[in-house]
């Protein structure tokens, strides 16, 4: 199977010889284009590196916390049945795509980043599912019924977004394994979820237990 000739080149542009696969996440029926593992397991030269570092190719990699979140829809559909969602920070676009398939009514997977948005399209289109695509929340109207987020709050700076979800939609599932004093008003933790990266980066375990929360207005 050839990889989008639009994302096999920025994948390029940061790392020469790397390939996008398409592979399956285990415990779910999905595939999505990945980094392909045999390249994350050399050294990378100084100016990799600092691409890498750059303009982090977060769309190549199925992180664990979205891994968790599909396979929670995928166990549980009500949650997005017959609902109208929105991926925040959708990356490769999983969780979205897993909300489609488990009976959403549409799904909107929204990225800063437009090549997130084409991997979200490419990997929509390699399960037979269909998204919509925005490139700022805020524009969004308050219309959903719930915002899916996954892997967000790598970043501490973005806690304070926990209180924006609930601006566009009525209900937020957030899936996190980085945030080790979660404490939210608004958030209740439903359980502790177990996924990897896709590539595997050999994480800490720790990072490898996710964290599901539930917010609703």
């Amino acid at each position: 199977m050839t990889p989008p000739p639009h994302l096999q080149a920025a994948l390029n542009e940061l790392l020469g010889d790397a390939r996008l696969v398409a592979e399956p996440l285990p415990g779910t029926d999905l595939k999505l284009w990945l980094i392909d593992a045999d390249n994350m397991d050399r050294a990378f030269s100084p100016e990799e590196t600092r691409r890498i570092l750059e303009e982090p190719p977060y769309w190549s990699f199925c992180w664990a916390s979205g891994l968790a979140l599909a396979r929670f829809l995928a166990e549980h559909p009500q949650w997005v049945e017959g609902k109208r969602v929105l991926d925040f920070g959708a990356g490769s676009g999983v969780a979205g795509i897993a909300a489609m398939k488990a009976g959403a009514l549409e799904v909107v997977a929204c990225d800063l980043d437009p090549i997130a948005l084409a991997s979200c399209k490419a990997n929509a289109e390699l399960n037979g599912v269909t998204l919509a695509y925005s490139a700022d929340f805020f524009a969004e109207a308050d219309r959903f019924d719930l915002i899916l987020v996954a892997d967000v709050l790598y970043d501490r700076a973005n806690l304070p977004l926990l209180d924006q979800f609930l601006s566009r939609g009525k209900a937020a599932l957030v899936a996190d394994s980085r945030v080790r004093d979660f404490q939210h008003p608004l958030y209740e933790r439903l359980g502790i979820l177990e996924a990897l990266t896709l590539p595997d980066l050999a994480e800490p375990w720790e990072f490898r237990r996710v964290s599901l929360y539930h917010a609703a207005r």
